[in-house]
């Protein structure tokens, strides 16, 4: 099975996504969202595992892949986006995977439309809420652009994708996914994502159900204090992805798909 590309026209710019329809009239539908300076092609491991059981959408986030150029960026307008989507495609509920920064537009549209979410899995992401960041924490999110400058073009991208990645798969990758973009446009990308992050941060509550997973080598960040603390915080279930650091749909697509597989049916133990 192929996904079928298309397009959505708003305001801001051209946003393009990828649709794998499944032929059952109930299938379930699971929306991937990438990561910052990543592509729709992220989740490339998960739209081969569930694709011939449900229907798969994944799409380049706005100023993402093929979602440029894109203006007034926002993580509302990122929601806003994605309801467009699933309005154009009559899909009324779905299940959302975020990975990293697509964790944002994730809970942004869980905040803002909760009557079109059944369930939400947070993949190597941080939580919404005011009193997970300090205001240092805040800070040094808005550095990593800044930083970015100091490196010359190879360095940052080799960087980059070996921070996040355990094996070569998801080095390659990243780097793949890097190509397109000039060193400009990488620093760009993160200035915006860590920056409107900062300023849209507020306090959520989500009533559908919450999976946290976490690479167990996950060094990007405090995202992994960030986990230890959400968890505590809401009670939603932490899952270790073993072998994996940040990019651990990547790095263990295996375990990665099954806990998401198993989170929609209701399998498994889900206690913390």
């Amino acid at each position: 099975m192929s996904a079928e590309h298309k397009q959505l026209e708003s305001n801001n710019g051209c946003v393009h996504y990828w649709i794998s329809r499944n032929c059952k009239p109930n299938a379930i539908c699971i929306l991937f969202t990438h990561g910052l300076t990543a592509n729709h092609t992220m989740f490339e491991k998960q739209v081969e595992y569930f694709e011939a059981s449900y229907t798969v959408i994944t799409w380049d986030v706005p100023l993402h892949g093929l979602s440029r150029p894109y203006q007034n960026f926002s993580y509302e307008n990122t929601a806003k986006e994605l309801k467009a989507i699933l309005n154009k495609e009559n899909i009324k509920k779905v299940i959302l995977v975020g990975m990293s920064m697509g964790g944002y537009p994730s809970q942004e549209f869980a905040y803002r439309y909760p009557e079109n979410v059944d369930r939400m899995i947070m993949l190597d992401t941080t939580p919404f809420g005011l009193e997970f960041y300090s205001k240092s924490d805040l800070w040094w999110l808005k550095q990593a652009a800044p930083l970015g400058k100091w490196f010359t073009d190879r360095m940052l991208r080799e960087s980059m994708a070996k921070s996040i990645s355990k094996t070569d798969y998801s080095y390659k990758k990243m780097i793949e996914m890097l190509k397109p973009l000039s060193k400009a446009e990488i620093i760009e990308q993160m200035d915006i994502a860590y920056g409107k992050f900062a300023k849209e941060n507020k306090n959520v509550q989500f009533d559908c159900p919450v999976l946290l997973l976490l690479g167990d080598s996950d060094t990007t960040g405090k995202v992994k204090q960030y986990n230890k603390a959400w968890t505590k915080a809401t009670s939603y279930p932490l899952h270790i992805i073993s072998h994996a650091a940040h990019f651990s749909n990547g790095d263990n697509p295996e375990q990665v798909n099954l806990e998401i597989e198993n989170f929609i049916q209701g399998k498994g133990s889900y206690d913390i």
